[in-house]
C-alpha cells in the first residue's frame, strides 16, 4: 500500500527532496496533544490510512477539536464514525461535513477516485442489515474503492443472491453482512474465489442473542476463505476490505 514514507523516499531518490528535508518530515511530532485527545499524526505513515475519529462517547466539541488538529496538520479528508444526527448538526456549524444518517458516519472532504485492484461487493441478508452495510460501504469508498451494493439477498430466498452471480464472481473482496443465523457468509464463501469478510449483525429474534448466534455461525463457517469481524462492525469490514483491495503485487 502506498504510504507517505514511501513518497518521501521516492522524492529523495528523484532529487525533489533533500535528505535533510526528508528527515524533517519524518521527525515531525508523532501526535498532537490537545488535552482531551492525542491525535495520531503518524498513523498514515505507519498504516497507509490516517486516523479515523470514533464518534460514540465524544461530545460534538471534542470531535470538532480533533478535526481542527487534523486539518492544522494537513489532513483534509477525515472520517468520523458512529455519530448521531444531532452531533453531526453541531459539528457542521464549525466544519463542512457530509453526513449519512443510515450509516451514522460523516466525513470531511470529498470521496477520492477509486484506485483499488477491483470492486468490493457489499451484501446483506436483509434490509434491516443495511445500516451496518452502509457503514462498511461508505468506509470502503472513503478509502478509495469501487463498491457495489447487493442488499436483501439472504438465504431465505436464495434465488435473489444467485441472480447476482456475475457480481459475486467478479469481485475482488466481498463483505457478507447478516443477522439471524448468519448463513449468508457461508453461502457466498462457497461461491466466490475471493476473500469474504463476514459481519454478524445484532438483527434477529430473542435467541439470536444480539448477534452472538450469527457471530458463532460465521466463525464456524465450513467455507474456506471467510474472515469474521465483530458484531455490527461495518467500519472494520470496510477498512479491512480496502486493505485487501489495495495489496501491491510482486514487482
Amino acid at each position: 500500500m502506498e504510504t507517505d514514507t514511501k513518497h518521501v523516499l521516492e522524492a529523495v531518490r528523484d532529487g525533489s527532496l533533500t535528505v535533510e528535508q526528508a528527515l524533517l518530515k519524518l521527525r515531525s511530532a508523532p501526535f498532537d496533544d490537545i488535552g482531551f485527545a492525542k491525535v495520531d499524526l503518524h498513523r498514515k505513515i505507519r498504516q497507509g490510512v490516517p486516523e479515523v475519529i470514533y464518534g460514540a462517547g465524544k461530545t460534538p466539541e471534542q470531535i470538532a477539536g480533533i478535526i481542527d488538529s487534523m486539518k492544522k496538520n494537513g489532513q483534509e479528508r477525515i472520517l468520523i464514525t458512529r455519530i448521531t444526527e444531532e452531533t453531526a448538526e453541531k459539528i457542521s456549524a464549525v466544519h463542512d461535513i457530509s453526513f449519512n444518517k443510515n450509516a451514522r458516519l460523516a466525513f470531511c472532504g470529498k470521496l477520492p477516485p477509486a484506485d483499488g485492484i477491483g470492486k468490493i461487493a457489499v451484501c446483506t441478508g436483509g434490509t434491516s442489515d443495511i445500516p451496518v452495510a452502509e457503514e462498511a460501504a461508505l468506509t470502503a469508498e472513503f478509502l478509495g474503492n469501487s463498491v457495489e451494493r447487493l442488499y436483501d439477498v439472504g438465504v431465505s430466498g436464495l434465488h435473489r443472491l444467485l441472480s447476482h452471480k456475475e457480481t459475486i464472481m467478479n469481485a475482488s473482496v466481498i463483505i457478507a453482512i447478516a443477522g439471524m443465523e448468519g448463513a449468508l457468509a457461508s453461502v457466498i464463501g462457497g461461491l466466490a474465489d475471493c476473500p469474504v469478510i463476514a459481519v454478524p449483525t445484532s438483527v434477529g429474534y430473542g435467541a439470536s442473542f444480539g448477534g452472538l448466534s450469527a457471530l458463532l455461525s460465521m466463525l464456524n463457517s465450513c467455507a474456506s476463505g471467510v474472515a469474521v469481524v465483530n458484531i455490527d462492525n461495518g467500519f472494520g469490514a470496510g477498512y479491512f476490505a480496502s486493505m485487501v483491495n489495495h495489496m501491491e503485487g510482486e514487482k
